[in-house]
């Protein structure tokens, strides 16, 4: 089982391929971007399962490829992680007809994206993203950037990828945490904008975590399909895009606060981040009560966190988090961005939001 998703932007349109065993067509898939070296970017950890797969599916079809390995984690993320892997591209030769490839979860892709956007003043790049995360948030609308120490993602560039290889099977190598963590980006969509696709996630979440082919590939295009047609509309985010920020906010200040350690992963500061999110749009008098509720319990339910409290370690103060979230970059004009809720499936963006509202949320939460 397969599905072609279609990001429409134009000249610059390309396809999210997505399915079990979709990695052993990537030489088709791949060969017509080519050149005549195709760099592969990934991290030890996918070096070690994936790349020779990769490497022998892209030789059978004429690829030559040369394997460039990253550190794991937020740390090749970095201006060094940048310098190291532009360095390592323009040894290779090369050009701007050549095509650099991303194997691995957002932090990769992230790398990668922005290296190939600045390089030679644009170089083509294909995401292969191996974690859920990945596969239905980071390797999708062309976001690259790397971290500055202010906070994440401050430094980057809209570089959108040829195309996206999105192999379900991948997904089965994924320790639990970070399968989950992945999974708080599929919940988002159907909080923000598609309450019968959240109604389908609360039937199959189980099913597809628990590796039920079908579930997992429906769950991943759908994710897929929201963001493209969110992106078609608003690529740069100057309106509706920024509704995939949802949880965002909040989730960013507590991984600042958490110093993007493993106290807190990305997805699961999303997952506390959306909690708060609908726990402010009550406050507020924007959102019934019960759809928060019920949006928690599904978190809960599959085995995400939903607090502050969930957090391990020391906690951060109300006062502390506003000030990581003053760096955030969705900021504007001095005021907080926020993706809030009139109800599952109804988000909207708003910089009108009480700063007492705030503290008491993340006193609270």
């Amino acid at each position: 089982m397969s599905e072609i998703v279609s990001v429409g932007l134009g000249t610059r349109a390309y396809d999210i391929h997505v399915g079990a065993g979709m990695l052993a067509r990537a030489g088709a898939l791949l060969k017509p971007l080519a050149g005549a070296i195709v760099p592969v970017v990934t991290d030890a950890n996918v070096a070690d399962i994936h790349l020779p797969q990769l490497q022998q599916v892209l030789a059978k079809a004429g690829i030559e490829t040369r394997a460039i390995v990253m550190a794991p984690g937020e740390v090749s993320k970095s201006f060094a992680g940048l310098e190291r892997l532009s360095g390592e591209l323009l040894d290779m030769g090369i050009d701007r007809k050549g095509l650099v490839i991303a194997l691995g979860g957002g932090v990769i892709g992230d790398l990668t994206g922005f290296a190939a956007g600045v390089l030679k003043r644009g170089v083509a790049f294909a995401q292969i993203p191996t974690t859920l995360l990945s596969q239905v948030d980071s390797s999708v609308g062309g976001k690259t950037a790397i971290n500055a120490r202010q906070g994440k993602n401050l430094i980057g560039l809209f570089h959108q990828p040829r195309i996206v290889i999105a192999d379900t099977a991948l997904l089965s190598t994924l320790p639990r945490r970070e399968l989950l963590a992945g999974y708080a980006e599929v919940a988002k969509y159907g909080a923000l904008g598609d309450a019968s696709f959240f109604e389908w996630l609360e039937a199959n979440a189980a099913k597809a975590l628990a590796g039920d082919e079908a579930a997992m590939v429906k769950a991943v295009a759908h994710s897929c399909q929201m963001k493209a047609d969110i992106v078609a509309r608003d690529e740069r985010e100057t309106g509706d895009r920024a509704l995939l920020n949802l949880g965002h906010t909040f989730g960013h200040a507590l991984e600042a606060a958490t110093g993007f350690s493993d106290r807190l992963v990305h997805g699961e500061g999303v997952a506390i981040g959306m909690a708060l999110a609908f726990k402010l749009s009550v406050k507020l008098g924007l959102c019934p009560g019960q759809d928060a509720q019920r949006f928690t319990r599904h978190l809960q339910t599959v085995g995400l966190p939903s607090t502050i409290g969930d957090i391990a370690g020391p906690r951060a103060s109300a006062e502390e988090l506003i000030g990581h979230m003053a760096h955030d970059k969705k900021v504007a004009d001095g005021k907080l961005t926020f993706i809030l809720l009139r109800g599952l499936g109804q988000a909207f963006v708003t910089n009108d939001v009480p700063l007492d509202a705030v503290k008491s949320v993340l006193t609270d939460g």
